[in-house]
């Protein structure tokens, strides 16, 4: 709404480009029709041997392939590219490929790889991360193995709770610093998987270990366990500004639940 309002017009291939894109893309049924035909339009292009195209369509998923069965991949119901992009990788599995190479700059998609690839009957899967001189090859199957199965499954939640593209990080401190907390406080696992299978059901016994792992995380040599007074005492002995303090045990719970639905409703929704 605050974009505005655009004009209606109906897309064909044979329509010509609108000279105002902005209007154009104001109006939702402008871009539903765009999409529809970029879709039609990319799985007819002619491709070398060996190469395949799969567009989504709505809840369709066109290919330029000559295959009837897509059951894996069919009906697209998916809120992100990242999980749709899992489900690519386990229809290539099921296909027979054995060696799988996602590119993506997102770091979604690299923690959803990492989660997953246990579950996938395939010996390796590579992620190409950034670009240019910075291009890297991210071995996902050997990342995953350096973790253990539940904190591997766990990843997600983690990067939920410590802040990704729609929930928002702890002030003043990054990945890093939750990691090493994290690594110290084992704790945290079971209720990161716990919250994965039960989204629904956030409950004191959860809210407990979160907020004493948020006290960690604000002072590695505390003892208490509640967030409340963790905050009113970095507030009081330390002198520090109140945007550099824990959050307050309301503010956590409200965070937390945001954080679950990203990360167990929103991309726990693959396969």
């Amino acid at each position: 709404e605050k974009r505005g309002s655009g004009q209606r017009r109906k897309v064909l291939s044979s329509t010509r480009i609108p000279s105002n894109w902005r209007s154009f893309l104001r109006v939702d049924e402008n871009k539903k029709e765009l999409f529809s035909l970029l879709s039609q339009q990319v799985v007819s292009l002619p491709l070398e041997d060996g190469k395949e195209i799969y567009c989504t369509s709505g809840e369709r998923v066109l290919t330029s392939a000559t295959r009837s069965e897509m059951s894996l991949l069919e009906p697209c119901s998916h809120e992100e590219a990242d999980t749709r992009i899992m489900v690519h990788v386990l229809d290539a599995c099921s296909s027979g490929h054995k060696r799988i190479m996602i590119r993506s700059n997102d770091t979604d998609v690299v923690v959803l790889a990492i989660s997953v690839v246990e579950s996938l009957p395939a010996k390796e899967i590579w992620i190409t991360y950034r670009t240019g001189k910075n291009l890297k090859y991210l071995a996902v199957h050997e990342m995953a193995k350096k973790l253990v199965h539940k904190k591997s499954r766990a990843l997600p939640m983690f990067h939920s709770l410590t802040g990704c593209d729609t929930v928002s990080f702890f002030g003043g401190r990054g990945k890093k610093t939750a990691w090493d907390t994290w690594n110290v406080y084992q704790d945290l696992t079971d209720v990161l998987c716990t919250l994965m299978s039960m989204p629904t059901d956030v409950d004191e016994t959860c809210m407990a270990v979160i907020e004493r792992f948020v006290v960690l995380l604000y002072d590695r040599t505390s003892n208490l366990l509640d967030v409340n007074q963790a905050r009113k005492e970095l507030f009081s002995k330390k002198s520090r500004s109140i945007e550099s303090i824990s959050p307050s045990k309301a503010a956590l719970l409200q965070h937390t639940k945001r954080a679950v639905f990203q990360g167990a409703l929103v991309w726990g929704n693959h396969f």
